[in-house]
């Protein structure tokens, strides 16, 4: 099962946590100096190290259709610069333990995990898991000095980076998401957009996630990152009730016109549906919205993402097609259960 498919930790700030390992394996050289011959050799010896392992499946991502790429960045299980690639790559997924392999991204192996709410523990045992099964069939580069070699140097030690993916519409409208970015980056965090690097904020969705790699433990990461989330969680609590406290009224008409609009709409665009999106998350978060899980409600943003809505339609759609689609989905999904 999909990670936006089941319920996570504290679902009412996290939406998600991922756990990736960056590896390389040694006698092959960093991209863009990876010959293809490389390229394919990288490929076929991770795809005996894991792919033979239970439950694991190998995908060519050569014969994988460009809008099926785009989806799966939707669903955030490769990332933007894997599904660009057109030099040879792959994937070596575990659905159940939510484990996917990019191999032949920046780095010659990438394993992540992306579990639901706030499970760093959960996904990072589950990376290990397969970096353990790799490490044991396969010679990684590593430095006794240096840790884990990685293209970038920012990578460089444990070549871990744990992200979780946080909800904070009401730091958000108070506007104190600027200083809490800015307090983050001074402890070795950063703070992405909903896409990851380079992206921006949609749906007050933030992405925080370790800077620094090196000369820590993996250990010492997590616990860092735990820290400064439950942070983060306790002040968008914080806020959420003081929001409440002192305009409930216009709370609740905002949430309940975007509920409304879900449920009503002809067409709805992509950045409309990340405004809705957030503004009934955060009546499901205050009490606003009891009958709608918040599971419903991420499977449904995921759904409705461009890609995602073209696969399911089973043809090629225009902008206001899509629209129209969209809108339809939500209005089947999205209305009240009839007891």
């Amino acid at each position: 099962m999909l990670w936006y498919e089941t319920e996570g930790p504290d679902e009412d700030v996290f939406v998600s946590t991922r756990v990736r390992l960056a590896r390389n394996l040694i006698d092959y050289p960093f991209e863009p100096r990876l010959s293809e011959a490389g390229a394919k050799e990288i490929i076929e010896k991770a795809k005996s190290a894991l792919a033979e392992k239970e439950g694991y499946t190998f995908v060519d991502f050569a014969k994988v259709e460009d809008t099926e790429k785009q989806s799966l960045v939707e669903k955030h299980l490769v990332s933007p610069e894997f599904a660009r690639k057109s030099t040879p790559c792959a994937v070596i997924e575990n659905e159940k333990k939510q484990v996917y392999v990019m191999i032949c991204e920046e780095d010659h192996l990438r394993i992540q995990c992306i579990r639901s709410g706030f499970d760093p523990h959960g996904a990072l045992s589950a990376a290990r898991e397969a970096d353990a099964a790799i490490d044991t069939s396969l010679q990684v580069a590593f430095d006794e000095e240096l840790g884990y070699l990685t293209h970038c140097p920012t990578n460089l030690g444990t070549g871990l980076r744990i992200s979780v993916m946080l909800f904070l519409p009401a730091l958000t409208i108070t506007g104190r998401i600027k200083s809490i970015q800015g307090q983050l980056s001074k402890i070795g965090l950063t703070v992405r957009g909903t896409t990851g690097e380079g992206s921006a904020a949609k749906g007050c969705l933030y992405q925080f996630s370790n800077c620094v790699t090196q000369g820590v433990t993996e250990e010492e990461i997590l616990s860092n990152l735990r820290e400064a989330a439950g942070s983060i969680a306790r002040a968008e609590r914080e806020t959420r009730t003081q929001l409440l406290e002192n305009n409930e009224d216009a709370l609740r008409d905002r949430v309940m016109r975007a509920l409304g609009t879900m449920r009503s709409a002809y067409m709805v665009g992509t950045e409309e549906l990340y405004r809705l999106y957030a503004d009934v998350r955060m009546g499901i978060a205050m009490g606003i919205c009891n009958e709608i899980a918040y599971t419903q409600l991420d499977s449904l943003l995921i759904r409705c993402m461009p890609a995602t809505v073209t696969i399911q339609a089973g043809n090629v759609l225009s902008a206001p097609q899509r629209d129209k689609l969209r809108a339809q989905i939500l209005r089947t999904s999205m209305q009240p259960v009839k007891k």
